[in-house]
């Protein structure tokens, strides 16, 4: 392979839960790189030993990334391939990664996604509601702009994807009844993968009552139905 067609940027989709969910090829790619670049590094250290991959890594996230930018894309020119790992899933799906990738296409630089865990898509496909057309909005604004969203997706007709977590699922759930309507289907799943994987799905009304009556732990992915065309 030539010079000007190596790729300098791998983004590596790391296991949602369970660690055996991870791709032969990705494997191959953290054990051959310079350096892999973590979330964090305490979180990723816990899979790379688990692996037996003992390649240099640093830390990479929302709060650094802006800052060690410039020095990663200059040390890329220079020749050494780097891997963006997050905490879970797919780098880029609410974890860094955007900035990283749109700096190496502005330098020239070549970068590989490779296929493998994104939390989202086994939520939307268990939860029963329609998938051939889906908008994924993530985790909501805390406060500025919240309630102007909601206003908004409560017309999306679209199967409609939300990232929450525990502490915050409650006032997601009444805020979701009073804007798109209590009796509106949903699916909530929580702890994908692993071993207390749950997935509730009834109205909001219905699922809100669930979590009402239990301590709610794990990540959570929630799934809405889309508004019905009149």
């Amino acid at each position: 392979m030539s010079k000007e067609n190596k790729t300098s940027l791998y983004l590596v989709p790391t296991p949602i839960g369970n660690l055996s969910d991870i791709t032969l090829r990705a494997l191959e790619v953290l054990k051959s790189v310079d350096l892999i670049l973590a979330e964090d590094t305490r979180t990723s250290g816990h899979l790379l030993r688990h692996y037996e991959i003992s390649r240099p890594m640093q830390s990479f996230h929302n709060f650094n990334e802006h800052k060690i930018l410039e020095s990663l894309i200059g040390r890329m020119k220079k020749g050494e391939v780097m891997a963006l790992i997050t905490d879970a899933g797919t780098p880029g799906i609410s974890d860094p990664g955007f900035l990283i990738a749109r700096a190496c296409i502005q330098a020239g630089l070549l970068i590989e996604c490779l296929p493998g865990p994104t939390a989202f898509v086994p939520a939307l496909i268990k939860s029963g509601l329609a998938a051939d057309r889906f908008a994924f909005e993530g985790f909501l604004p805390l406060k500025k702009g919240r309630q102007t969203l909601l206003k908004k997706l409560a017309e999306e007709e679209r199967t409609m994807i939300f990232y929450e977590s525990p502490h915050r699922l409650m006032k997601t759930l009444e805020q979701f009844s009073q804007y798109f309507g209590g009796d509106r289907k949903i699916s909530v799943s929580r702890e994908l993968t692993k071993m207390y994987e749950e997935t509730v799905n009834g109205t909001i009304l219905e699922v809100m009552k669930h979590f009402a009556e239990k301590e709610v732990r794990g990540e959570i992915v929630m799934v809405v139905e889309g508004k019905t065309k009149t």
